[in-house]
């Protein structure tokens, strides 16, 4: 068994491979015999093809790099355990993953577990919000790392309005009434449960959304009206908050005489 470790591989002449320039180094993984090496490409090799290479004895060759496809989720909270998996292939138990700053701290995760390998979960606390790149790294130096910046690191909208009621209205009534809640980045509102009272509808105004309309429901009896609004910022990080809004029916319009 022989080992070749060069940094450039140089197109061959006829059967002739030549690996490198004078102190250069390339590395390659796995054991091949000269028959196999037909399969060997760009891939394998910093540069060249040896499509038609043959060699006598065994190489040994560093092999892939790692590859990195996706993480989930893609927004965590600073200063939080969590728990991040990452797809891609060519992971070992050796393999190395970073997450990159895009100012150029480097975070490594306080925990890395090999679910296949193509699969891992990275345990990490990160205390830095901002956006961070993936770096898979294997135990050979081959390395790779995400296009973009896919983790950000950010903090959950936090609703300044205090869950409960919202008051208490006549039927018929107008009623315009506000939830707020802020991050680090602008925050919608949708209602995720329960049901707004008739003729009230949610605004789309960013971080402070009213619920407005003119009460048009056919209630006799007063009525409370129970729904969850949640908040969702611009990381698709989310938060919820239970609410009420009364519609009182007076007794003009609970009561009807024939």
């Amino acid at each position: 068994m022989s080992q070749i470790e060069v940094d450039t591989i140089l197109p061959q002449s006829s059967n002739t491979l030549t690996f490198g320039n004078a102190n250069t180094t390339v590395s390659v993984i796995g054991t091949l015999d000269g028959n196999q090496l037909a399969n060997i490409n760009a891939d394998n090799i910093a540069s060249g093809t040896v499509a038609d290479a043959r060699l006598s004895s065994n190489v040994t060759l560093l092999g892939q790099s790692p590859t990195y496809s996706s993480i989930s989720p893609t927004a965590i909270e600073p200063n939080t355990a969590s728990n991040i998996n990452i797809l891609g292939t060519g992971f070992t138990a050796t393999t190395v993953f970073e997450f990159v700053n895009t100012t150029g701290s480097i975070i490594k995760p306080d925990t890395v577990t090999l679910n296949s390998s193509s699969n891992v979960t990275a345990s990490a606390n990160v205390s830095v919000t901002g956006d961070y790149y993936i770096r898979i790294e294997n135990d050979s130096g081959l390395a790779t790392r995400s296009t973009n910046a896919d983790l950000q690191v950010s903090t959950a909208p936090v609703f300044s309005t205090a869950a409960g009621t919202l008051g208490t209205f006549n039927k018929g009534d107008a009623v315009n009434v506000a939830i707020t809640a802020s991050s680090d980045s602008a925050v919608d509102f949708s209602v995720q449960s329960g049901t707004l009272p008739t003729g009230l509808s949610l605004g789309s105004t960013q971080n402070t959304v009213y619920i407005a309309g003119t009460e048009s429901s056919a209630i006799t009896a007063t009525t409370t009206y129970n729904f969850t609004i949640r908040a969702t910022d611009q990381e698709s990080q989310t938060s919820d908050r239970a609410f009420s809004i009364t519609i009182n029916v007076g007794i003009t319009e609970g009561m009807r005489f024939s």
